[in-house]
């Protein structure tokens, strides 16, 4: 049975700060996809420019679909190169619009038994609305991929368990969290 804590959400959710305590408070290494991803990217062939482009002509839009393919060859890579640790995923790399794409992700996560969703709250407007207070979310059409990545099937088939985080300090979040994987041990 896989060990690995793995958080997931949308933009501002608290995935890194929360894999940071679980980390401190379980001694498991922190391993942060929004750092690791561009190695994997890079084998893949990723194109900089190509980025830079969709960027320029689409927004955040742009480059989310572009690296969606690349997204979804970094879940299996990283977890292929790391083990027995905590992993704060991309808000990305858990939403896929491409059932293909999506079921290979599913595949991938599948024998990891803790997948925890991180959102503020359980009505999808109030998550919105406090994503947006902590972020800069609304410059570039990121507000509208947050209100995508919440309201979107894919985090909530992948994930495990949910924790809903309005009102709770990150030291409670990871209480909770870690009290939850004690449970299913």
């Amino acid at each position: 049975m896989k060990s690995e804590i793995i958080l997931i959400g949308p933009i501002g959710s608290g995935k890194s700060t929360i894999a940071e305590l679980i980390s401190m408070k379980t001694g498991l290494p922190r391993r942060s996809m929004d750092e690791l991803r561009w190695k994997y990217y890079d084998e893949m062939g990723y194109d900089r420019d190509l980025a830079r482009h969709h960027y320029q002509r689409e927004g955040c839009w742009g480059i989310y679909r572009y690296w969606k393919s690349f997204e979804a060859y970094a879940v299996r890579r990283l977890l292929s190169d790391h083990d027995n640790c905590v992993i704060d995923f991309g808000a990305g790399n858990t939403v896929y619009e491409d059932d293909r794409l999506f079921h290979q992700v599913h595949e991938t996560l599948t024998p990891y038994p803790y997948i925890v969703l991180l959102l503020p709250s359980p009505d999808p407007q109030e998550s919105l609305q406090i994503l947006n207070a902590r972020t800069d979310a609304a410059a570039d059409g990121r507000d509208s991929i947050n209100e995508h990545l919440i309201c979107h099937p894919s985090n909530y088939a992948l994930a495990k368990f949910t924790v809903y985080t309005k009102n709770k300090t990150p030291e409670e979040t990871c209480d909770e969290i870690l009290t939850w994987v004690q449970s299913q041990e």
